[in-house]
């Protein structure tokens, strides 16, 4: 049976998932606001990608042809990423050498998206999914969607997410999420929504 999603290790395949969210992303508004610069941008992109990577319950998931991939955190209760404004690459370098005049910004982000994570309940955190611009709306999001989140169901485990678009939105929207509370307003009318998949009822 072909496999449709491949759960990467720590190994070199690992690099390649920075860089199809960097090019998925390339145009997303929300990662134009923290790296405005369109010709640094996708160098930024790869270093933030790799910081989250760097979380210890990472795990990354590519499609075969190295199109789509998604960074799902597994977070016990009481545990927020990212919740020191400052602590965006933990683990990792200084931010402010790494991303320069670009750190305040995420750190500001970094802030806002933590007031509104939940932390009462253990629960996996979507923190990116993206797919090439060639070869969106081909169901390559979805199937990533569905592989994890058929996981999550067994194990019973809720799931949370930010949309930075009203399109990604709309996707999760199809997979059993729901909004929670207000969107987050980062700058003029840059909304995010916060979104929460309750887990599978017992029967």
């Amino acid at each position: 049976m072909t496999r449709t999603v491949y759960e990467i290790g720590r190994d070199r395949e690992r690099s390649a998932v920075p860089d199809v969210l960097a090019a998925a992303f390339q145009e997303d508004p929300v990662v134009g606001w923290m790296f405005p610069d369109a010709t640094e941008r996708p160098r930024l992109q790869r270093a933030y990608y790799t910081a989250v990577l760097s979380q210890p319950t990472a795990r990354a998931y590519l499609d075969p042809r190295g199109d789509a991939a998604a960074i799902w955190l597994d977070l016990p209760a009481g545990q927020v990423p990212f919740a020191d404004p400052q602590d965006t690459d933990v683990g990792g370098p200084d931010p402010l050498a790494v991303f320069g005049p670009h750190a305040e910004r995420l750190g500001h982000l970094g802030g806002l998206l933590a007031e509104h994570h939940p932390h009462t309940e253990h629960h996996l955190y979507l923190a990116c999914l993206g797919v090439r611009p060639d070869r969106q709306c081909g169901g390559l999001g979805s199937t990533l969607l569905r592989h994890r989140l058929s996981q999550a169901d067994a194990e019973r485990l809720p799931a949370y997410l930010e949309a930075s678009s009203p399109r990604s939105r709309g996707l999760y929207l199809r997979h059993g999420f729901e909004d929670l509370g207000t969107p987050v307003q980062l700058s003029g009318d840059l909304l995010i929504w916060p979104m929460w998949r309750p887990k599978t009822p017992t029967t």
